[in-house]
């Protein structure tokens, strides 16, 4: 992969509590949370976690709906999730990511095999949800 090459930089969830969701994905996830300190001091509008060294999630709060005026009906995305995001951890990490889940109560799915995703065939994915309804899948490839 080069330098020039087209990679997903980010992806803004709609949240209702930004610095509990950043907790969830710190203590749950396993994802180190970024700019939270200076959200609760007011210095940002939000927080974010990093899922890897090119690629964070933006926890947003949904009050900032009204200020999205990129495009129109920007605004009215907050409430609409996508479907899912999935989350390519090695194989220790999402037997650590499920146990850590299941420690905190939060429901996850049976685990699937062989699900196709962009390296191919993974071994083993599973779901589960974000405090505000995210729904996340984890997977591993060999």
């Amino acid at each position: 992969m080069t330098n020039n090459s087209t990679r997903l930089d980010h992806v803004v969830l709609w949240v209702s509590d930004p610095a509990a969701s950043a907790d969830f994905y710190e203590k749950a996830v396993g994802l180190e949370p970024l700019r939270v300190a200076e959200f609760a001091e007011g210095k940002t509008s939000f927080p974010s976690v990093r899922v890897n060294e090119e690629t964070i999630l933006d926890l947003a709060p949904l009050t900032l709906a009204e200020r999205m005026r990129m495009l129109p009906g920007s605004a009215e995305s907050a409430g609409h999730p996508v479907n899912h995001i999935c989350l390519s951890l090695p194989s220790d990490e999402f037997d650590a990511l499920r146990g850590r889940l299941q420690e905190r109560g939060v429901p996850v799915s049976h685990i699937a095999h062989d699900s196709y995703g962009a390296r191919g065939k993974a071994p083993r994915s599973f779901y589960f949800r974000d405090p505000d309804g995210n729904v996340f899948e984890a997977r591993h490839y060999e």
